[in-house]
């Protein structure tokens, strides 16, 4: 294990017994983050990739997008998983690992928890995330579950699985939760899912969420709150670029934009700017030119039929174990079952 930490350039960090984490070096992370906002920005059709969402400030403005009224996503998935909770059990035993993209304290992440913590002495539990609210989650998990085992991975997804594929040979469940799978673009999330087939072994099960295709009102009002709370998780992303690549966004000069695109069955969500505009990213070594109204896109979010979710998953070498949904009627969630084929 020390080998691979070193080989994949990873720093140990032993809290307790019950908690450890791995990550990589600093200057490894500054540098991929100043690289990419570099290349994001320096071209005319402008984004900022939604993975620098995640700091600690917009990882617990999520938290709170998930429990506005409008935001149907994280209520629904909970009912779901709450209805499946003995089917699990039944499919899990004491010899499975919880694997989670995305690192969890919410009630999700527990109601899953519970179900290994009626099978299993000890619950051993692998957390992967970009976002250092990893160790705070994990140290709030551990208050309430004493036979609770914790080792995180502050990374990449693909960074973690990596890890993950070379770390030994227990059992995984690994859970995607909350519809993040929607960030990708079609051909970056067939490439995703490839690589956590690639990193699961027979006998390995995966459960991911998934949105569904459904009224456009109901969709653009999940990404548009009343009381703004997107809009200011959408922002957060200027602070952060100002806290680490030393720029110098006025968060104030840009507005929340975000609607649903009926055609490519995603939200899109954008920065407008609100004047015309000059920004240094010192770090990024970039001077970065807005027109008024010009858009920054921060986030797509796919939606899919279940026909749509089959074909996906079975392209990237899956077998689909089980579907299942919120209502027979509404279809507003899903939760998918698959192993590697």
């Amino acid at each position: 294990m020390d080998t691979i930490q070193k080989n994949l350039n990873y720093k140990k960090y032993v809290i307790d017994s019950d908690l450890r984490y791995f990550k990589p070096h600093a200057s490894k992370i500054e540098k991929t983050f100043a690289e990419t906002i570099y290349s994001s920005l320096n071209r005319d059709t402008k984004y900022i990739d939604s993975r620098f969402f995640y700091d600690k400030k917009g990882s617990a403005l999520f938290e709170k997008i998930c429990t506005q009224p409008e935001y149907y996503l994280t209520r629904t998935e909970i009912g779901i998983i709450k209805s499946i909770q003995a089917e699990l059990s039944a499919l899990v035993d004491c010899n499975f690992r919880l694997v989670e993209l995305g690192s969890g304290a919410s009630i999700k992440t527990r109601l899953i928890l519970d179900v290994f913590a009626g099978l299993q002495d000890t619950v051993e539990y692998f957390p992967i995330d970009i976002s250092e609210i990893l160790t705070e989650s994990s140290e709030q998990l551990l208050l309430s579950y004493g036979n609770l085992r914790i080792t995180g991975i502050i990374d990449t997804y693909e960074g973690g699985l990596e890890f993950l594929k070379n770390y030994d040979d227990k059992k995984n469940l690994i859970v995607f939760l909350g519809s993040s799978f929607g960030n990708f673009s079609p051909s970056d999330g067939q490439a995703f899912l490839k690589k956590v087939n690639s990193t699961m072994r027979p006998g390995d099960l995966f459960l991911i969420g998934l949105d569904l295709v459904k009224d456009t009102q109901i969709l653009e009002s999940a990404y548009n709150d009343s009381k703004g709370v997107t809009a200011q998780f959408n922002l957060n992303v200027l602070s952060r670029i100002n806290d680490e690549l030393d720029a110098d966004f006025i968060p104030k000069n840009f507005a929340h934009h975000s609607f649903y695109n009926k055609k490519d069955q995603r939200i899109e969500m954008h920065l407008r700017s609100l004047v015309n505009q000059s920004v240094i990213i010192s770090k990024s070594h970039l001077v970065l030119n807005l027109k008024r109204d010009e858009l920054i896109h921060t986030e797509n979010s796919y939606k899919y039929t279940i026909h749509q979710i089959r074909n996906l998953l079975e392209g990237a070498g899956f077998y689909i174990n089980r579907i299942w949904l919120d209502d027979d009627d509404a279809k507003y969630f899903s939760l998918t079952l698959a192993s590697k084929a």
